[in-house]
């Protein structure tokens, strides 16, 4: 799978599983015109980055959005062209603008802000403190990347990898095509396919997705991640 589907996929999981939380009074990242969060992101595929969303209802209503470092750099923009459409569970039609964008030259920690101007000229800022702390890529994974006549009840562990509180595990149906599962946020590094799912003679590939935490009103969403690079099994046949 190219590196930007499980981009996609990646962000939905992060949209849908707690990106937005409760408690907006007083969170910097939240403005009138949507919230804004940015992630440090170690990946296997580039170098590492920053990854930065802004999730709002009033889309058509945004003009640019512009990312600044603490010192004023200004980081990039985000792509107004590209984003995840989604609904809150009330039902309201969102979209969320996504970036991967080169962390500045010399990194610092403390307050990112995002710029937002709307087409009626007006502007809003929402803010982001990030720390530049670079999680490593998971190790120990079980089965091991290329393994076969893994057995259809097997579950899929790996190492604790330091600092992380949270785990995601994306799983593709390589035959098919198609994505089997999405695990959900774990707190523990394992993961067991619901029955069924591994079927015997299948190819799978599968990702790990590491981060440090899961909605702070300093942080956002969280701080910093680490994805692993695919790996595949095939299951014993029948």
């Amino acid at each position: 799978m190219k590196a930007n589907r499980w981009f996609s996929i990646l962000a939905a999981g992060s949209l849908l599983s707690g990106a937005v939380y409760a408690g907006h009074e007083g969170d910097p990242h939240y403005t009138p015109a949507g919230f804004f969060d940015t992630h440090v992101c170690n990946w296997p595929e580039k170098p590492r980055f920053l990854m930065a969303l802004f999730s709002t209802p009033r889309f058509d209503e945004v003009a640019r959005v512009a990312v600044f470092a603490p010192d004023g750099t200004h980081v990039g923009d985000l792509d107004l062209t590209r984003f995840r459409s989604f609904k809150t569970a009330t039902g309201q039609a969102k979209r969320a603008f996504i970036a991967h964008l080169d962390l500045p030259e010399k990194a610092i920690d403390g307050w990112y802000r995002a710029e937002v101007s709307l087409k009626d000229g007006s502007r809003v800022e929402a803010q982001d403190y990030v720390i530049h702390h670079f999680m490593a890529h998971p190790t120990g994974t079980r089965p091991a990347a290329g393994a076969a006549d893994v057995p259809a009840s097997t579950e899929l562990r790996w190492d604790p990898i330091p600092g992380a509180k949270y785990y995601e595990v994306f799983l593709r149906n390589d035959w098919e095509g198609i994505e089997a599962a999405a695990s959900g946020l774990l707190t523990e590094p394992r993961f067991m396919p619901p029955r069924g799912m591994l079927q015997p003679g299948g190819e799978y590939v599968w990702r790990i997705h590491a981060r440090d935490g899961d909605g702070n009103v300093l942080l956002g969403d969280f701080n910093h991640g680490s994805l692993s690079p695919e790996m595949r099994f095939t299951v014993t046949g029948k």
